[in-house]
């Protein structure tokens, strides 16, 4: 299904990317505006799902290009965890496992219905080399499969100049938590 945006929201989305691109040329060395724009007016999907992560706080910046497959790789980038995805916990089993005060909706339900996906470790220290992220705040990170089996999730913050990876339950979620996503395009 294809989400479209009307011209005025694409307008003026471009124009909010182009700026932070121009902003933060530290993350992107050697790319050039326009081809990445090329890239996204032809496909309205991908724009969709940028204005959704630009929409709840993400702020998404273009952090790499693929060789291999000819695609520009985005992160959010807000300086802390988007504000429009936080107190959730981290999947649907999680969500549906809360008996009492359950949160609105989970990490990867929410990465889904955006179509993006939550960043994993690799990623989010990645995104660490380029600034200072997740200093007051903290973000759920893709779990590996054998961790979220017991019940666990893992997720991710910088204090003390370090990255730290921490686990908690499932389930759990809090008000300075959320997650990052990566969008190819």
């Amino acid at each position: 299904m294809i989400k479209n945006l009307s011209p005025e929201q694409i307008e003026a989305l471009l124009s909010t990317l182009k700026a932070r691109f121009e902003k933060n040329m530290n993350r992107h060395g050697g790319m050039e505006w326009a081809k990445i724009e090329a890239k996204l007016q032809a496909d309205q999907n991908k724009l969709w799902s940028l204005n959704e992560m630009e929409a709840t706080g993400g702020e998404p910046d273009v952090v790499g290009f693929d060789d291999k497959t000819g695609e520009f790789i985005f992160f959010d980038c807000s300086a802390e965890s988007p504000k429009g995805r936080r107190s959730i916990c981290y999947d649907h089993d999680a969500l549906e496992a809360r008996k009492e005060n359950k949160p609105q909706n989970s990490a990867l339900n929410m990465a889904a219905d955006m179509g993006i996906r939550i960043l994993a470790e690799e990623e989010y220290r990645k995104l660490q080399t380029l600034g200072n992220f997740d200093t007051k705040t903290s973000s759920w990170i893709q779990t590996p499969a054998e961790i979220r089996r017991l019940g666990g999730a893992i997720f991710a913050d910088r204090r003390y100049n370090t990255i730290f990876i921490y686990h908690n339950g499932a389930e759990s979620y809090y008000a300075a938590r959320a997650f990052r996503g990566a969008l190819r395009v």
